[in-house]
């Protein structure tokens, strides 16, 4: 496990009358700005209505992800969930907006769950993680876990949640197998990569 704290990233962009370019991921300029990970995969997933929640999700070990999430069409409130046996802050969460115009990303760490939900409609989120999807290692916990007591910021009374996450246990029933690495959950920081 890396020590990694969950981080916004904000990268350039170039714009001129034409509109703008900007690195998403540069593998020499992360790893300046203290995230030194390998991505194997790119995940790309649309939302069509407002208010879609997809989370909180991790995959065990061995093929325990780190992600580096976007949003690339449309704004959703993006969360991690500390599930690190030990840690001072275990169940405890952060959240921050991520839209396609702030063009900013959210760096979720193993040993955090993962989840987030729609703003609007047609929303799309694309994120790298450092392992491959392996069905035997997918895991999670509920989005709604008192707990927890993640504050989602729901356009509507009640999600739209797939079949998997609303049978996902609570935290309490959860025997993680993430341990705490002396990282602590600090409030979220921007990380500036040039």
């Amino acid at each position: 496990m890396s020590k990694n704290p969950v981080k916004i990233i904000r990268t350039k962009r170039f714009g001129d009358d034409r509109g703008w370019f900007t690195e998403t991921w540069n593998r020499e300029k992360f790893a300046a700005a203290g995230i030194d990970t390998d991505f194997v995969q790119d995940n790309h997933s649309l939302s069509r209505l407002p208010g879609t929640l997809r989370g909180l999700h991790f995959q065990l070990p061995p093929f325990a992800q780190h992600k580096l999430v976007r949003c690339v069409r449309g704004r959703i409130f993006d969360v991690a969930v500390d599930v690190r046996k030990g840690s001072p802050t275990y169940g405890k969460w952060q959240g921050c907006t991520l839209s396609a115009d702030s063009g900013e990303q959210l760096f979720v760490p193993v040993g955090f769950a993962h989840g987030f939900v729609t703003l609007e409609p047609d929303t799309e989120v694309v994120y790298k993680v450092s392992a491959r999807y392996a069905p035997e290692c997918d895991s999670g916990i509920r989005w709604d876990d008192p707990d927890v007591n993640v504050v989602w910021p729901l356009p509507f009374s009640s999600p739209t949640l797939s079949g998997k996450d609303t049978s996902l246990p609570r935290l309490k029933d959860f025997n993680s197998p993430f341990e705490y690495d002396g990282t602590p959950l600090e409030a979220l920081s921007a990380a500036i990569v040039p």
